[in-house]
């Protein structure tokens, strides 16, 4: 028996509208800053879309706070990663650059083994964005 194409189309999208899908709330997190200019971290909460990326939460986050600010580069075969935080860079002469850490509510901190460009955080985990030599 063969769909009708309008018909397959329409329950394509009833299937993005059931719940579990675009309708889920907002997952808060925290935006942890931590840089040797100050001498405790700067926290930002904020929220990520259901599945959604870090990165997309971070430019939420500067959109609604003018006290967070973050650059990135786009790397054609990486994809984005952390150019600079509240106006520090990193630096290839002073061996130095943002590292991404993840704080997760039972307390574990991870490395991500993606960037801020496919890492999807869960629900009350604080992102940690470290300056950091190597």
């Amino acid at each position: 028996m063969m769909m009708n194409p309008a018909l397959h189309s329409a329950a394509l999208l009833l299937l993005l509208l059931l719940p579990g899908t675009l309708t889920q709330d907002p997952v808060p997190i925290d935006v942890v800053v931590v840089n040797s200019q100050h001498s405790t971290p700067l926290t930002y909460p904020t929220h990520v879309a259901h599945r959604g990326i870090l990165i997309s939460a971070l430019k939420r986050l500067m959109d609604s706070n003018e006290n967070f600010k973050f650059t990135y580069t786009e790397d054609p075969n990486y994809g984005p990663y952390l150019k600079s935080v509240n106006g520090l860079a990193g630096s290839d002469k002073d061996r130095t650059y943002w590292e991404l850490l993840v704080k997760t509510p039972d307390g574990k901190i991870i490395r991500p083994n993606v960037g801020i460009g496919c890492y999807i955080p869960s629900k009350n985990e604080k992102i940690i964005l470290k300056f950091s030599k190597w």
